[in-house]
């Protein structure tokens, strides 16, 4: 008769216990929802908008200047209000 101690030295049940399916996180649970890497894209999304229509804005400024000068103009100057 073997002892119930000594089953579980055997190589036998070694490899059973290997064979046996990892236990898993119950499936039933629904995962973790992260929105902060969400936030951030949508952060650096809106900063590249601003600063995209800010540089639009100078250029055509710039051009605007250029075209006057260009043209022999001399009173180019930009009145502020």
């Amino acid at each position: 008769m073997k002892d119930p101690n000594t089953q579980k030295l055997e190589p036998e049940n070694l490899e059973a216990e290997k064979l046996k399916p990892a236990q898993s996180k119950p499936q039933n649970r629904e995962p973790r929802e992260n929105n902060t890497p969400a936030m951030a894209g949508l952060g650096i999304a809106v900063v590249l908008l601003v600063v995209g229509l800010w540089l639009a804005h100078e250029l055509r400024a710039a051009s605007k200047m250029q075209d006057c000068v260009l043209s022999g103009r001399t009173n180019c100057n930009v009145i502020q209000p």
